[in-house]
């Protein structure tokens, strides 16, 4: 298993009229996580992985919220592989406030997708193999 955290400062233009982060925010703090989670790797970012031709469409998504988040809270987003990559890698995602209280839990599945042929493709090896040492 794979295990990443990022830090994320609310900001006011994330609130809605009750003064709690709007739901939908909470879908772009999974790609904040996910994204510094795969520059972490020190294998492939994103734009490294487009040029490589190769590219990660979002093809599911769950989110299920448990407690608000409010404006200039630090939150803690902690992304989880927890197994390995085939043509899909399953990204899953815990939320948690200052007091370490957990506010959300979801999952994207992500496909690795040929950008010039637009077809499922395998992972790039270096991303498998950098995974590998976290699943035995």
């Amino acid at each position: 298993m794979y295990i990443y955290e990022v830090q994320i400062r609310t900001r006011y233009n994330e609130t809605d009229k009750m003064g709690v982060i709007y739901h939908a925010n909470y879908i772009n703090y999974y790609e904040i996580a996910r994204t510094e989670m795969l520059r972490n790797t020190g294998i492939y970012s994103y734009s490294e992985m487009e040029t490589a031709g190769i590219m990660m469409p979002v093809v599911e998504i769950q989110s299920k919220y448990i407690l608000p988040a409010y404006y200039d809270e630090n939150l803690t987003v902690r992304v989880i592989i927890k197994e390995m990559p085939t043509v899909k890698m399953t990204f899953c995602y815990e939320i948690f406030n200052e007091k370490q209280e957990l506010l959300n839990i979801g999952t994207t599945v992500l496909a690795f997708m040929n950008s010039k042929t637009r077809r499922p493709c395998r992972p790039p090896q270096k991303l498998t193999d950098y995974l590998k040492g976290y699943f035995g």
